[in-house]
């Protein structure tokens, strides 16, 4: 794995310096709070809601279409703002709490072990590091690096990737974490060893979801019915969480570094890195903010994942200013139709560009 460079007075050493002044000053807990456990249980409410209403006392087409696009949305946001806050450890304080909250995504169809090893360890260490992050590897259907091989039909990927980004649930669930499994490998990077338990999880769960998902709609509802909500479910959900990370890293101005061929060292510091090959969007927008996890401030996630989401907006000051007195340039776009407009003029780059 390549390794980064260090210095004794480092732009990281500086922050951390300053965000650990800030929270000691506040007084505050780095961790989730009340604010972040009401809108935990508004979005498990709400999932039980929908989950019932739809499969047991299902409404007319309209109404259950609208629920159906309505349950997607509350998905990815249980996603967001559960699930990736509990598996960064920053949900709350109690170590069971974070484990139960991450382990949601695995209620989901996901498997929560996997993610870690996917997320946590790879995609956080080697950002848009290609031949690494596996979140930049869509090949051969994409091309999300100049450093990628480029096919005719990468002509039109700024086109084409809607469709892609739609199937990404339903690929992820029943496709993508059995590959993962079997390969014991995140692309080209071993998985950590898995335990009994860890084992035990991926099979009981991956069931539980089958069940949840598939076998009682089915039995409820029908075939065609079921197949029709489910579509139109994992549609949604699969477009707003590809939509939300690729923001943070497929657009234009980020970098996509690789290691120096002799020394396998990339040239930057660890943090540096993050934020040249990260970028925000829609930070003054609360709503976006709620909704998706404060994963707009993906630069500050980057930087502090143990944090929680709920402070981004006032890390974010501190982070903004400790880059520009180090001369780093801190991207971010200021509504999320121009993040999108800039990842698709990226993709129609890349896909013309040699």
């Amino acid at each position: 794995m390549p390794k980064f460079s260090n210095s004794p007075h480092t732009f990281h050493a500086d922050l951390k310096k300053r965000i650990n002044s800030y929270f000691d000053q506040t007084g505050k807990s780095m961790t989730g709070n009340y604010a972040l456990y009401l809108k935990a249980a508004v979005l498990g409410i709400s999932f039980i809601g929908l989950y019932v209403h739809l499969v047991f006392f299902t409404p007319p087409v309209l109404f259950a279409i609208l629920e159906c696009v309505l349950f997607g949305c509350v998905i990815s946001a249980i996603g967001f703002n559960v699930m990736h806050d509990g598996g960064h450890g920053s949900f709350s304080k109690s170590k069971l709490i974070n484990q139960m909250a991450a382990l949601s995504l695995s209620v989901l169809g996901g498997n929560s072990f996997i993610w870690h090893n996917k997320h946590n360890i790879i995609h956080h260490s080697y950002t848009n590091v290609d031949g690494v992050d596996d979140d930049i590897d869509i090949q051969p259907f994409m091309r999300m690096s100049s450093n990628q091989k480029r096919l005719k039909m990468h002509k039109y990927q700024h086109v084409y990737f809607w469709g892609l980004y739609a199937m990404l649930y339903i690929l992820w669930i029943f496709i993508l974490d059995y590959n993962k499994y079997f390969r014991k490998k995140v692309g080209d990077v071993p998985l950590k060893k898995m335990s009994f338990m860890d084992h035990f999880n991926f099979w009981i769960f991956k069931v539980i979801h089958a069940f949840i998902f598939i076998v009682l709609p089915v039995y409820m509802v029908g075939v065609g019915v079921w197949a029709i909500g489910f579509l139109i479910t994992t549609v949604v959900t699969g477009l707003l969480i590809s939509i939300v990370f690729q923001l943070a890293h497929t657009v234009e101005h980020v970098s996509f570094p690789l290691a120096n061929i002799e020394t396998n060292k990339i040239e930057n510091e660890w943090a540096i890195h993050q934020v040249n090959t990260t970028a925000n969007f829609a930070t003054h927008n609360r709503l976006v903010s709620w909704l998706v996890g404060g994963l707009n401030f993906q630069i500050e996630h980057h930087l502090f994942p143990k944090i929680s989401h709920i402070h981004y907006p006032a890390v974010s000051k501190i982070v903004r200013q400790t880059c520009a007195d180090h001369g780093i340039k801190y991207i971010e776009f200021a509504r999320v139709h121009k993040a999108i407009a800039s990842h698709v003029t990226y993709l129609k780059h890349l896909g013309r560009a040699s």
